[in-house]
């Protein structure tokens, strides 16, 4: 399994500093919150993109994909009423999509929690047969481009569309494509009442990605999720895919962050493959 980082953990940091700390920390890959290298308007000239690569290629870093991809942007929605206002949301998904493959990066990450919620006055059933429309159109692109679509379940507290890990899987199952799968988040399974390795279970046919963090939005290790679980339930469905540390809380300092949580994961994922007792699987919950 190869461990990745979320690069705007960093993002106060020039790019060249914040991918040499990447590299310097153990990680082998980046992934990519295009906010941090776009113009205002949330796209990326391609001159900024080959100047990104060329810093990646610098520290030996790949991408695994792009994720964040509507922040920084304005007007976007991909349940939008307008089809006017889908069209320039799917274009501008187009655009990242191509980045995302000239970059060498394999997914797409779809979580844009307020790009997804039910606008006021719709039912949440026309928002979300719409955006399941704009998934699937978007979906045949990235199969074009050799890049995957991850769809994310979100809280409650974030957006009131797909927060389940079962209702992502019945949406990728209506789309029925390969390039339009599904991520795991810790972070956001532990909102829901089924354990994390039940939840695993029900999506590894579908699994294309996963992100590592605490159910605390913290780094994995920083708060009480057990990870050991995690990694079990990971190999028990054959996962050898990508893992990327997403942590939304940098108080302890972006570098600590980065490397206790790499740490963390060896140590959890050694302790798994070894069938060490851990002191409450419910932990993981």
């Amino acid at each position: 399994m190869r461990f990745a980082l979320c690069n705007e953990l960093l993002d106060d940091r020039p790019l060249d500093e914040a991918f040499r700390l990447i590299a310097e920390t153990g990680y082998e890959a980046v992934e990519l919150a295009p906010y941090t290298i776009a113009e205002s308007d949330g796209t990326v000239t391609p001159e900024r993109a080959a100047e990104v690569a060329r810093l990646a290629a610098r520290y030996g870093l790949d991408f695994t994909g792009l994720h964040w991809l509507l922040a920084g942007t304005r007007g976007l929605h991909v349940g939008a009423a307008d089809p006017e206002r889908r069209r320039r949301t799917l274009d501008h998904l187009t655009h990242l999509t191509r980045l995302c493959a000239d970059l060498g990066g394999r997914v797409l990450v779809f979580g844009s929690p307020g790009q997804r919620s039910t606008p006021p006055g719709t039912p949440p059933e026309e928002n979300l047969a719409r955006a399941v429309d704009t998934f699937a159109t978007w979906g045949r692109t990235a199969a074009e481009l050799g890049v995957t679509v991850c769809l994310e379940a979100l809280p409650v507290a974030e957006t009131d569309t797909l927060n389940t890990t079962q209702e992502v899987v019945d949406v990728v199952r209506t789309i029925d494509s390969p390039a339009v799968r599904m991520v795991l988040d810790v972070k956001s399974m532990s909102d829901e009442r089924v354990p994390i390795p039940r939840l695993v279970e029900l999506a590894a046919p579908h699994l294309a990605y996963f992100q590592a963090n605490d159910a605390d939005r913290g780094g994995p290790g920083f708060g009480t999720t057990d990870f050991v679980p995690v990694f079990r339930a990971l190999a028990a469905v054959g996962y050898d895919g990508d893992m990327s540390v997403e942590a939304f809380d940098a108080t302890p300092g972006a570098e600590t962050v980065a490397r206790r949580s790499l740490t963390y994961l060896r140590d959890c994922a050694v302790r798994a493959a070894r069938g060490d007792a851990t002191p409450d699987e419910g932990a993981a919950r």
